[in-house]
This record gives structure tokens, C-alpha cells and sequence, in this order.
């Protein structure tokens, strides 16, 4: 059985025209309230306030700022300054740490466990730590010398040297 997906469930439907529901809402609002002001006002002051009027009517029904409708925005920035608002913060007196006390306390630390002291050194150094390289051993050397074949000493991108053989393909 197959069923059919709605494929654009973000867009509204036109109902009026190029205009949505509420588009037309509005834009029918304004003119509602222009055409019973003709009747109340001066022609001056009614023409001022229609221009007003449907201004905000315009503005409300087809403005969106970020992709949010102007009524939503209209209707947060209400929401923000009518409500109430607790604004709610203690304190606390916690002294900070200063420099010289943390370098004391990390050469402290590194003589108590030599294992700090070469990881801090990993971390903070440029040059190479001479106890973290391995050597390699002569013997290994000399029992590959008595055959044909070519080994080579290479270095690891860790540092650590280790030895493989030679193919030349030519």
C-alpha cells in the first residue's frame, strides 16, 4: 500500500489570490478600520491615519525578519517587556590561583612521579627527549648482514626507530 507524503508542510496555502489566510486577515483588518474612519475623521486626518494604518497592516501581514513573521517577533518583544523578570545571582569568593604557586606545585608533583615530568616535557618541549627514544640493538644488526637481502633502519612518525626490508623495484 503506498501513501502519499506531504512534501512542502512549511509553506502555507495561497487561499486569496497570492495572499494566505492571515495575510488576508490582516490586509482586511486595515481596510475594515480605513473605511469606518472615513466616516469619523476629517479628510486630512483620515487620510494620515489610513496611511499609518495600513502601514502596520502591510508590514504585519508580508515582513519577515530572519525568516520569523512579524507578529511572532511583535508578540516576543511583548512577552519580554511585560513579563516580569527575576534576575537571580550569589556570589562566591573563590580565590584564584596564582602562577608562581601552580609552577611550585607542578615541579613539586613531577619529582614526586617521574612520569609527569616526561609528559610534561612531551607536551611543552620542541626538542627531542633523549629517555623516550628507544636504542637499537648492534645484534639485531649483525644477523641480517650475512644474507642478500637489504634491511633498512627507518624512524616512525612516534619517534621510535624500527628496521624493515629493502625492495627495490626497478
Amino acid at each position: 500500500m503506498q501513501f502519499q507524503v506531504p512534501q512542502f508542510i512549511e509553506t502555507e496555502d495561497k487561499i486569496v489570490g497570492p495572499l494566505t489566510l492571515k495575510q488576508f486577515v490582516y490586509v482586511a483588518i486595515g481596510a475594515g478600520i480605513s473605511f469606518f474612519l472615513f466616516f469619523y475623521f476629517n479628510l486630512w486626518l483620515w487620510a494620515f491615519s489610513v496611511v499609518l494604518i495600513n502601514t502596520a497592516t502591510i508590514s504585519l501581514a508580508f515582513i519577515k525578519i530572519n525568516g520569523i513573521p512579524l507578529p511572532k517577533i511583535a508578540t516576543a518583544a511583548i512577552g519580554y517587556f511585560w513579563k516580569p523578570k527575576f534576575y537571580l545571582w550569589k556570589k562566591t569568593n573563590i580565590p584564584a590561583p596564582k602562577i608562581e604557586k601552580r609552577a611550585a606545585a607542578m615541579e613539586e608533583e613531577a619529582k614526586v612521579n617521574p612520569l609527569n615530568d616526561i609528559w610534561q616535557k612531551l607536551l611543552t618541549s620542541k626538542a627531542p627527549i633523549p629517555t623516550r627514544e628507544k636504542t637499537t640493538r648492534p645484534a639485531l644488526f649483525d644477523q641480517f648482514k650475512s644474507h642478500q637481502e637489504k634491511y633498512e633502519v627507518f624512524r616512525k612518525i612516534t619517534g621510535e626507530k624500527e628496521m624493515a626490508r629493502r625492495i627495490d623495484y626497478k
